[in-house]
This record gives C-alpha cells, sequence and structure tokens, in this order.
C-alpha cells in the first residue's frame, strides 16, 4: 500500500482524469478498503495474471508431454502480538506460502498460503494435479500416501528418499545413461510404506541425489 500511495503521488495531476479526485489519497483509505473486500477477489486475479504469463513464456525445455513442476515453501515471519492467529513458535509467529512452480515457463502456477506450525506434506492435498504431469518434491514432501494420489491422476511425482526408507529392488536397467548410476525397479518393505504405496517405482540415484 506505501508503494501505491507514492506512485500515485509521483502522478498526482493524473488522479482526477482517473476518477480519483484531487486530493491526495491516504493509505488508511486503501486499508479500510481492502477489509470490506472478499480476499477471493484478488486471489482470482492472481490466479488468472500467472496463468496469461505461462501462457506467453511456454517452452519445450524437457521434451516432455507434460508440465513439469517443483513444489516447496517458503517461511514469512509475522509480529504475533498483532496475527496472533498465525502463531509458529512460542514467541513468533508465521506463515508459510507454498508455491507449485513451472520449470519451463519459470512463473508460479498455483500458490497456498498455511500457518508455518503445519507440516509441509499436510499442504500437498491442495495442488491442483494435471494429468500426465510431472511433479518434483523435497524431503519434506515424502508422504507417501498423498504420492499415491498423483499416480491416481495417471501423473508422475519425483522426490527425495529419506535415508531410513526400507525397500528391495527388484529388477534392474542396464545400459544407464551418464551420470546415472543406478536406474532400478523397487518395492517397499515396512508394511505402513506398502500400504500407502501398493505397487512397484523405479529408484534413480545420480550424482548422490536419490529420486523416487
Amino acid at each position: 500500500l506505501r508503494d501505491l500511495i507514492v506512485a500515485f503521488e509521483a502522478h498526482r495531476a493524473k488522479q482526477y482524469h482517473l476518477g480519483l479526485g484531487r486530493k491526495p489519497i491516504a493509505k488508511t483509505t486503501f486499508a479500510s478498503a481492502n477489509q470490506n473486500r472478499d480476499y477471493r477477489i484478488f486471489e482470482d486475479f492472481a490466479f488468472y495474471m500467472m496463468e496469461q504469463a505461462r501462457k506467453k513464456r511456454v517452452t519445450d525445455i524437457f521434451k516432455l508431454k507434460g508440465n513439469v513442476y517443483a513444489f516447496d515453501s517458503t517461511t514469512i515471519p509475522l509480529c504475533l502480538s498483532v496475527f496472533w492467529w498465525a502463531k509458529f513458535r512460542k514467541k513468533k509467529g508465521g506463515l508459510k506460502a507454498y508455491v507449485l512452480y513451472d520449470l519451463e515457463s519459470q512463473v508460479p502456477a498455483f500458490f497456498h498460503i498455511y500457518t508455518a506450525s503445519v507440516y509441509d506434506s499436510k499442504t500437498m492435498k491442495e495442488i491442483p494435479y494435471e494429468s500426465g504431469s510431472y511433479y518434483v518434491f523435497d524431503r519434506g514432501y515424502n508422504a507417501f500416501k498423498e504420492l499415491f494420489k498423483i499416480h491416481q491422476h495417471e501423473s508422475f511425482f519425483v522426490v527425495r528418499a529419506k535415508k531410513n526408507l526400507q525397500y528391495k529392488c527388484c529388477k534392474w536397467r542396464r545400459r544407464l545413461p551418464k551420470n546415472i548410476l543406478t536406474d532400478a525397479e523397487i518395492e517397499f518393505t515396512e508394511y505402513n510404506s506398502y500400504r500407502k504405496i501398493p505397487y512397484q517405482i523405479w529408484k534413480q540415484q545420480n550424482t548422490g541425489l536419490r529420486l523416487l
């Protein structure tokens, strides 16, 4: 809001022609107006602008039939005395902004906001999955039940495995591309993991990064 007011002050001569009158615009005027508006007005407009930007920057870097996305979060610290509902730690407040990033257009495709105390994997249910697309996650999203939903959408996922993952190799691929150390079909041996993803998946390992 402060930046917006500075911009209006720099172009005060144009305010009248925009239907804003001749008087200076106060920051509290915008703040009061925003309080009375539904947040979904801004959310829907943001999603629309993101979609338009993605269409203009469309590329085909990975040569795959579907879109390739990366999903992760960033923490936004907040003053706990003001944002009491966003309690993070004993004396800290915060939010987490979860972003689904289109790796080819380099533009966000979706975002969702949670309090910072929520586990990252709990937000995977909010992702609007697309059939035939690819989703890349970090180790914090190792939630097999949610990953299985991606398979049910006829899509694909890539996620870093935890060190204590229990599995057995069922089949190995030969003649691997350069920099790929291992490419194997695996099956979970721990009951809870197997119950959440009851089918065999591929595991690749290259230069220290293990992918599922």
